[in-house]
């Protein structure tokens, strides 16, 4: 039985696309298409109030500003940074090439090579997504990749020096001071001044999010990304004012980011809205807070913990945290989540902003096909085929005959056939005489 203490007032984060945002999105990449540099000047201008000689920083500059971000601040963020590339190089060491002899003289491998360019985008307005640098350029730079170049707003007219820093110490090739969707047609068409990249990564508000959605295709993408989610599984045995703030630092992402508890306390979870209803009215960011949990907002009480898994499974959130007597239980139940967080001494916020793993992680739903953003997004694996026995090649050939021609792949057939001839000294009707060729 599924009992909801609270429920919520719309029907989930939405998965529509806005209308007015894809118009807006579609005019802004024609134009950046058809004018370059000079249309997305006058964007910058327009949405930032921002239109230097040159939005890419130089190395002096960067210096300068680096050098007006309190050390403290500078150590926290190489802290972070080296936990991150541990991950990241963990993970890459995972992968691995190979080669085998399949058979006599045949041998197949896969070669992991990682894309040529990646424009990273770190987002400002009222929230400077400063771990973004470290999930999106770090990452990249560990897979690999050539060049990163990295694009960020200015907040309000000012350099933001802390992201600045972040993405020079992550390893950024370009640091541009560039914002909006204009940033993202730059980087993906390329201009008179900006390189074209391959593929594109980071977060960003719905305009972003929706160009990087029309742009899929000519460039990659790391993910379709979607309003922040947190679900919460909890017993009886949970701290429900741990819950409570657990789920509100979420909350504050935005005004349509769901937060969601699943316990079989009927008690725990009274308690838990008894503390949000506390708590709420004090928090700076209340105004995405208490909308966010006012509109999406959910507790709902089920009979045991199997079945609050079993629940969170169906929701297949980004973020799922568990507090249970057993947390670990979940890593052998649950299949569908961007990330786990596991006991009462792990919390979301340390997979977004410190302790290494990737915070870019799939939103409505996507978990039920993808995970999130790691090392491996930025490389290709890609396979290699040589036969070196003619007898081999022989009898490929054959097999090739028949299955092509099932097909009605006449001409495929034909490349097999051609080598059965050369190698095993079989005719073929079509072939007619060669004069030795193919003998």
């Amino acid at each position: 039985m599924v009992q909801y203490l609270k429920s919520s007032n719309a029907d989930g984060a939405g998965t529509g696309v806005n209308a007015t945002v894809t118009e807006t999105v579609t005019q802004i990449l024609d134009d950046v298409r058809a004018r370059g540099d000079a249309a997305v000047r006058e964007y910058s201008e327009r949405f930032d109030k921002w239109a230097p000689d040159d939005f890419l920083l130089a190395p002096q500059q960067i210096d300068d500003i680096i050098a007006t971000v309190p050390q403290q601040v500078i150590d926290d963020i190489k802290a972070v940074q080296a936990r991150v590339r541990d991950f990241a190089e963990r993970q890459l060491a995972s992968l691995s090439d190979f080669e085998a002899e399949v058979e006599p003289g045949v041998f197949l491998g896969q070669k992991n090579i990682p894309v040529s360019s990646v424009g990273a985008y770190v987002p400002g307005g009222r929230y400077p997504l400063l771990a973004s640098a470290h999930m999106t350029v770090l990452t990249a730079k560990v897979a690999g990749v050539p060049r990163v170049t990295a694009c960020t707003p200015p907040i309000r007219g000012e350099i933001p020096a802390a992201t600045v820093a972040a993405l020079h110490l992550a390893g950024a090739d370009e640091i541009r001071l560039l914002g909006g969707t204009q940033a993202i047609a730059a980087m993906a068409l390329g201009t008179e001044s900006i390189g074209r990249v391959d593929m594109l990564a980071g977060p960003g508000n719905a305009f972003v999010a929706e160009a990087k959605r029309q742009l899929f295709g000519s460039v990659g993408i790391d993910l379709f990304a979607g309003p922040t989610e947190v679900l919460i599984v909890a017993d009886e045995q949970a701290d429900p004012f741990i819950v409570a703030v657990d789920l509100l630092s979420q909350a504050e992402h935005g005004p349509d980011s769901p937060a969601v508890l699943i316990t079989d306390s009927v008690v725990l979870g009274q308690k838990v809205l008894g503390h949000i209803d506390e708590i709420l009215p004090g928090m700076p960011t209340k105004d995405f807070a208490e909308v966010s949990w006012r509109e999406h907002g959910q507790v709902i009480v089920v009979d045991d913990i199997d079945e609050a898994y079993a629940l969170a499974d169906e929701f297949a959130f980004e973020h799922v945290q568990i507090l249970t007597a057993e947390p670990r239980r979940a890593l052998e139940t649950m299949s569908n989540y961007g990330a786990l967080f596991l006991g009462e001494g792990t919390c979301v916020s340390y997979g977004d902003k410190v302790i290494g793993t990737n915070h870019t992680l799939p939103t409505r739903k996507a978990a039920h096909y993808t995970g999130g953003l790691w090392v491996g997004k930025f490389i290709k694996t890609v396979t290699y085929q040589e036969v070196t026995s003619t007898s081999a090649s022989a009898a490929l050939g054959e097999l090739l005959g028949r299955a092509a021609r099932v097909e009605m792949f006449e001409g495929h057939a034909r490349s097999g056939d051609v080598r059965v001839a050369k190698y095993a000294g079989r005719s073929f009707d079509w072939m007619g005489v060669r004069d030795g060729e193919a003998s």
